[in-house]
């Protein structure tokens, strides 16, 4: 009996998302034919009309870059978690970045959706295709590469000066850490854990904040580790013995592992908070998250 009725909610969501998908099939929510091509991060060329006037975004610093390149009146859709800037809260939302909700989206009839990755939409990437929406995926593991992901963005979406000059600003303050760092001379290697959350989940090698880390003047000890957001063993955190430890600040994540009850950072107090969505989302933000993580190096308190 319960199966029969797991079938019929399949069988209802199905039929669900095939009438909307034939709603959406007329001559209203069809581009005229694509008059150009965007590369994501993927390789892939994307196909978009010449001008792009409806978007939906599934990831909050996908949003945060559209609205930076001067492109947030463009938005239809965004996810329950783009929050930030405060407009954001006023767009539609698809639900969250996990498990968007196909028939919202389609029936928004955007001409594009910039996801963050793309299992984001293995799904229904092929009845976005029938729709002739068009799925850009950009994925930076480094701070570069979210500039290039802002640059593509505004390509994108008819913004490619503004967002040319939105990098530029940004790059600058880049490279004025970078020289300030690179002018310090410490006694010894400034090791540093950023502590994603208290179960010691921390960055790897394919993080855009590992090389964060670097430009400003530290070393991840988890630098070299494969994947981007591992999982350490309470053994190995506190075999690492960081000078800095920086928490991803969030309700759940306001200190240290007690592993690291003995270390050199919780003596000495170089404990820096960023917050989560400043750290964690690849958008313009990283930047001000840089300056936090220089300033904590440096011995300083960022978040006093």
């Amino acid at each position: 009996m319960r199966m029969r009725k797991k079938l019929s909610r399949v069988i209802l969501l199905f039929a669900a998302v095939v009438a909307v998908a034939a709603a959406c099939s007329g001559p209203s929510a069809r581009h005229n034919s694509f008059a150009r091509t965007v590369t994501d991060d993927l390789g892939r060329k994307v196909a978009l009309p010449e001008e792009v006037t409806r978007v939906v975004s599934l990831a909050p610093n996908i949003t945060e870059i559209v609205f930076a390149v001067g492109a947030g009146d463009k938005l239809v859709g965004v996810t329950t978690f783009c929050n930030y800037p405060a407009a954001a809260n006023q767009i539609k939302k698809v639900g969250d970045t996990l498990k968007p909700n196909i028939e919202t989206i389609v029936a928004l009839r955007p001409q594009v959706v910039l996801v963050s990755t793309a299992s984001q939409l293995e799904g229904f990437i092929g009845l976005l295709d029938e729709q002739q929406i068009s799925v850009l995926v950009t994925n930076p593991s480094s701070v570069e590469g979210v500039f290039e992901s802002m640059a593509k963005i505004g390509e994108a979406l008819g913004k490619s000066g503004e967002a040319k000059v939105v990098v530029a600003r940004l790059r600058e303050r880049v490279e004025g850490v970078r020289e300030s760092a690179a002018k310090i001379k410490y006694e010894k290697p400034q090791t540093v854990f950023v502590q994603i959350d208290p179960t010691l989940y921390t960055i790897g090698k394919a993080s855009f904040i590992t090389d964060l880390v670097k430009i400003a003047g530290g070393r991840s000890v988890t630098g070299d580790l494969e994947s981007a957001y591992p999982k350490v063993s309470r053994e190995a955190a506190k075999a690492y013995d960081p000078s800095v430890i920086i928490l991803s600040d969030s309700p759940d994540n306001r200190e240290p592992n007690d592993v690291f009850a003995d270390s050199e950072a919780v003596r000495d107090g170089r404990i820096v908070r960023i917050d989560a969505d400043v750290l964690s989302r690849p958008g313009p933000r990283i930047v001000d998250a840089l300056e936090l993580i220089f300033k904590g190096i440096r011995g300083e308190t960022p978040n006093e």
